[in-house]
């Protein structure tokens, strides 16, 4: 996603150290947010799970995208899992906003697409919630791990599918 990284470069070497034009300056102001996207997604593009894929439908908005996992084992092997991840204005003081919008019956996943994962909690007692050390691939990657290793039918969200892999894995 080099699109926004240039118009970064070309805007900052426009303007120089200090544009003596505030006006102008305000009006060409990038958020804290976009300038830390354009780093994360260089480093997520390039550290991506082999099960996954991520899509910028517009390159000017790295605040939006969508993943889609295809995991390679487990009980959703050969599965195409679609996700919707949204990063607010406040990242990375807050975690991302993220709905699965493929119909799953996933005890951490809600047939209406909502997301039991520690760490896209913002509040978390236990504290492996979100903490701004966090970036979009450990993100990526928690998501990836829902169909392996993070599969929990311990502490679900989604009761019943929980309670009926217990009956009839």
């Amino acid at each position: 996603m080099l699109t926004l990284a240039s118009k970064l470069k070309r805007d900052d070497g426009v303007r120089g150290p200090r544009a003596s034009n505030p006006a102008s300056d305000s009006t060409r102001r990038v958020s804290v947010r976009d300038k830390l996207l354009v780093k994360e997604v260089a480093e997520l593009e390039a550290n991506l799970p082999c099960t996954c894929k991520v899509n910028f439908p517009d390159p000017n908005k790295l605040h939006y995208f969508q993943l889609t996992v295809i995991p390679d084992e487990g009980y959703y092997q050969g599965g195409k899992f679609q996700f919707e991840i949204e990063v607010p204005d406040a990242y990375n003081m807050v975690p991302p906003k993220v709905k699965c919008l493929t119909r799953i019956w996933h005890p951490n996943i809600t047939e209406t697409g909502e997301i039991c994962l520690s760490l896209l909690r913002e509040h978390s007692i236990d504290g492996t919630g979100w903490a701004p050390t966090r970036t979009l691939k450990d993100v990526v990657w928690g998501l990836n791990s829902l169909f392996t290793d993070l599969l929990n039918f311990d502490d679900p969200l989604n009761i019943e599918a929980a309670e009926h892999h217990l009956r009839d894995k």
